[in-house]
């Protein structure tokens, strides 16, 4: 079996990842991609001033982020650029910390080269490095609590790898689809959907044995809030499943009240989806019935703030499903400049090179 270069990398065997695991399009290379005024600039130079040899780097404006898209960058440098041998690179790690303007990638070499590849660097380093900082914030906020990724729902399907390796380089390794774990080697994990249960007609023990039927090795987690009585369907699910129920999934809608709060005062907290009094509820119900060996996950809005506040109070959960909070893609953003021209500073007002000792030679091959 082919050996991933994500585990190569890990044991220290490879410095970066290539295209054999970005598998990257190749329209990349006939600029399909590119914004048309780079590629405009590009015959420019080439016709009229070619051989100059410019300095470029990529950064970004906040602090605390996590660094990412910055091998997939390099390997299409490698992949695309003229004369890669040429370029002299310089690159963070992806996964490494960041601050404010710190450059993560320096590129010198003639612009007709590289030039055309600014925005689809810019775009790399924005998604991977968002989706990375936003999992980084999740994953403190934990305190070493199990999480699994569920983005696939919350984009378009094409983003799943990309992100997927984000998410893994930052620290959560669990993903819904396979294509989340596609550059990673992780397969998706899960059990069922609400409809699953619809198709039993809301019989949620059914459900949970057919799929037991189906897949006897995996463990049992039922979806557990269809008729958004929480509390009671769990203990119902535990008793009436002889020991095969393994967890249960609270997935309740924002806006939903839990038929369990029915008749009682909730002046003093917001009952509405999954809130923190439900899941001390369902774990003391569990508890009292002996489904003390059935586990609690969570999904439904999870931010890293609700789980930071919910893991320092000890709200009794196994394991939180986060989703659209993972990928949001405006969390920063990546901007590429040109700083200096045949070894001298040339940039737009306010910009100029900026040094990072922390950037380590890549080298680049012919092709």
């Amino acid at each position: 079996m082919e050996e991933l270069e994500i585990k190569l990398k890990e044991e220290g065997k490879i410095t970066r990842l290539t295209d054999k695991t970005f598998r990257l399009d190749e329209r990349i290379g006939k600029g399909y991609f590119s914004a048309n005024y780079f590629l405009r600039s590009r015959e420019i130079v080439r016709k009229t001033m070619p051989g100059h040899i410019v300095t470029e780097q990529w950064f970004q404006r906040n602090d605390h982020a996590i660094a990412c898209g910055i091998d997939e960058s390099i390997a299409i440098l490698q992949k695309f650029a003229d004369r890669p041998q040429d370029l002299e690179v310089l690159a963070l790690e992806d996964g490494d910390v960041i601050r404010a303007g710190e450059p993560v990638l320096k590129v010198r070499g003639r612009y007709e080269d590289f030039g055309y590849l600014e925005s689809i660097i810019d775009g790399i380093l924005t998604r991977r490095s968002s989706v990375a900082t936003n999992v980084g914030e999740v994953v403190r906020a934990l305190r070493g609590t199990d999480c699994f990724s569920m983005a696939d729902r919350q984009d378009d399907y094409l983003t799943q790898p990309g992100d997927g390796y984000a998410t893994y380089v930052a620290g959560i390794r669990k993903f819904s689809t396979d294509a989340q774990g596609a550059w990673v080697g992780v397969k998706g994990m899960g059990t069922m959907p609400h409809a699953l249960i619809e198709m039993c007609h809301g019989d949620v023990v059914k459900a949970c044995l057919l799929y037991h039927e189906c897949y006897k090795d995996a463990p049992v987690v039922a979806l557990i809030d269809y008729h958004n009585n929480v509390v009671r369907d769990s203990v119902d699910a535990f008793l009436r499943l002889n020991g095969l129920l393994s967890g249960v999934r609270v997935d309740t809608s924002k806006a939903l009240v839990d038929h369990y709060f029915d008749g009682k005062d909730t002046s003093s907290f917001d009952p509405h989806g999954v809130c923190k009094e439900l899941i001390f509820a369902l774990r003391e119900a569990l508890d009292q019935a002996g489904g003390s060996k059935v586990k609690i996950t969570v999904s439904s809005g999870f931010t890293a703030k609700k789980i930071e506040e919910w893991t320092r109070i000890g709200v009794p959960v196994d394991t939180y499903g986060v989703g659209t909070s993972l990928i949001a893609n405006d969390t920063l953003g990546y901007t590429g400049d040109l700083v200096a021209i045949d070894g001298t500073p040339e940039a737009k007002e306010g910009r100029r090179e900026i040094d990072n000792p922390k950037l380590k030679p890549v080298k680049l091959l012919p092709r």
